[in-house]
């Protein structure tokens, strides 16, 4: 029996679905990096990925800093402070965002130091091409007289003073990251040690990662209950008197004894301390504790001495 064939409807099946390349495959970008925010793997807070590094793995499962966040393979993103690095560091952040082991590269986070000042370094020298960067004291002030300054790059081996001198009260944010020699090469001198940078992607880009420098470099961050802590200690409010030194009316009330019954320091019993007044109390023994105690009929307190 012949076979019939389906008359042709003339519509052609549709294709079938893409398989897309798998997570992590270089080239593709990862769902979990998509918009401006980043979940560290270490705090699993959600902050901007200016403020954060990236790192991928490499060949044989090397832990690589992605400074530039352009590298393929699926980031890890970690936050920019030297405590956190150490801490993914030590309890394995790293192997659980990887599911395996890594093998981070040596001395990492002097790496991680190291790349961003090489950033920072090519960014004044991007805005020096763009003429949006002048050197030496006088331009520097010059610019920020005028309010074209957004920041200054100071060298981290100048004269602090002359430092203070030329920011004045203009309030511009300061870097000094580099030194002199290699803001010199930028400029094509010997040594340069005030450079200031005109508002634009580039000011931006160089605060953003000075930034990320300084949380680094900061492994010992203060909270905010330490920083109150030692602002207490570091000063007295107006008015605060020592708790063992009684005041006018309060030492005259308690006989002008001080704390635990010790006869305050320059008071009429300073001179009489350790004999007996009066012919009354025994003397004070050697290694004993003076107290005050009420005589009878209402008279004065005489120090007695009792054992410890």
């Amino acid at each position: 029996m012949e076979e019939v064939t389906p008359p042709s409807t003339g519509a052609t099946p549709p294709p079938p679905p893409r398989q897309g390349k798998p997570e992590g495959v270089a080239g593709l970008p990862d769902a979990e990096e998509k918009g401006p925010l980043r979940r560290c793997i270490a705090t699993r807070e959600s902050l901007p990925k200016e403020s954060m590094i990236r790192f991928v793995l490499g060949p044989e499962r090397v832990l690589v800093p992605d400074l530039g966040g352009r590298m393929p393979g699926r980031g890890m993103w970690l936050s920019a402070r030297g405590d956190v690095l150490e801490r993914a560091l030590t309890r394995g952040a790293f192997m659980k965002a990887a599911r395996g082991p890594v093998h981070p590269i040596p001395d990492l986070r002097q790496s991680i130091v190291d790349g961003l000042r090489r950033r920072i370094r090519d960014q004044v020298g991007l805005a020096r091409r763009a003429g949006q960067a002048v050197v030496g004291f006088q331009q520097a002030r010059e610019w920020l007289q005028a309010g074209r300054a957004a920041l200054l790059v100071e060298a981290a081996d100048g004269s602090a003073s002359e430092r203070s001198r030329l920011v004045g009260g203009h309030g511009v944010p300061v870097i000094p990251v580099l030194d002199a020699a290699e803001l010199g090469a930028l400029f094509g001198r010997d040594h340069a040690v005030h450079v200031a940078v005109a508002p634009g992607r580039l000011a931006e880009g160089i605060l953003a990662e000075a930034a990320r420098l300084s949380g680094i470099l900061d492994t010992a961050p203060t909270t905010p209950s330490d920083g109150r802590r030692a602002a207490q200690g570091s000063r007295k409010a107006p008015g605060a008197r020592s708790p063992e030194a009684p005041h006018g009316a309060e030492a005259a009330r308690s006989g002008r004894t001080g704390k635990a019954g010790h006869p305050a320091s320059g008071g009429p019993e300073a001179a009489t301390r350790g004999k007996p007044r009066g012919g009354h109390g025994p003397a004070p023994r050697k290694g004993g504790r003076q107290e005050a105690r009420p005589r009878r009929g209402g008279e004065p307190a005489v120090p007695v001495t009792q054992e410890q």
